[in-house]
């Protein structure tokens, strides 16, 4: 592999929420991702990356005790593409990694989890901004830097669909004018 070059594929869990209870899981997964970004540059050509999906919809999910299935039904609610992932998803993302189209990609973690937040307080903010369909405005001196931000329902003219946005203080938008 060292004269033709090759793929690596490392499968790696969420490890950016914390895990109270399972630090050393939570070590041993950030340790993985650190050895898949060391080997890619020692090891190069050959491409080494990790994957990390997220909530997968699997066989496995029927494995945990009946007291848990109230929580699993929940997590839908708390990815903002609104569903588990699939397998097969991770499967396509697993051949995307070792194919040619990804030819100049090392080093990298793809997260396959929906676009959940890193930490459950960003979640529950996501979640709602994702269902309220509200938007970030800010008001006040931009000469003083100082802003008061307020959350307000928000819809696009143009399809009617709730419109999201996150602007410093220094974009137009932070001065109160709407994405479009």
């Amino acid at each position: 592999m060292k004269q033709h070059g090759g793929a690596i594929v490392n499968m790696i869990a969420d490890m950016w929420n914390g895990m109270p209870t399972m630090g050393h899981s939570g070590a041993a997964r950030a340790g993985m991702l650190n050895f898949t970004e060391t080997a890619a540059f020692e090891w190069a050509p050959v491409r080494v990356n990790a994957m990390a999906p997220g909530w997968i919809a699997s066989s496995g999910l029927d494995q945990y005790p009946p007291e848990m299935r109230e929580h699993l039904r929940s997590l839908p609610a708390k990815v903002p593409l609104g569903r588990l992932g699939t397998e097969s998803e991770i499967s396509a993302a697993t051949v995307f990694l070792l194919s040619p189209a990804a030819a100049f990609v090392s080093g990298a973690c793809l997260r396959i989890d929906g676009a959940v937040p890193e930490r459950e307080e960003q979640s529950r903010r996501c979640a709602a901004r994702h269902h309220a369909g509200i938007r970030r405005i800010s008001s006040g001196s931009q000469a003083e830097g100082a802003g008061v931000t307020q959350l307000v329902p928000a819809h696009s003219r143009a399809s009617g669909n709730p419109v999201l946005s996150f602007f410093g203080s220094g974009s137009p938008l932070s001065r109160g004018r709407a994405e479009e």
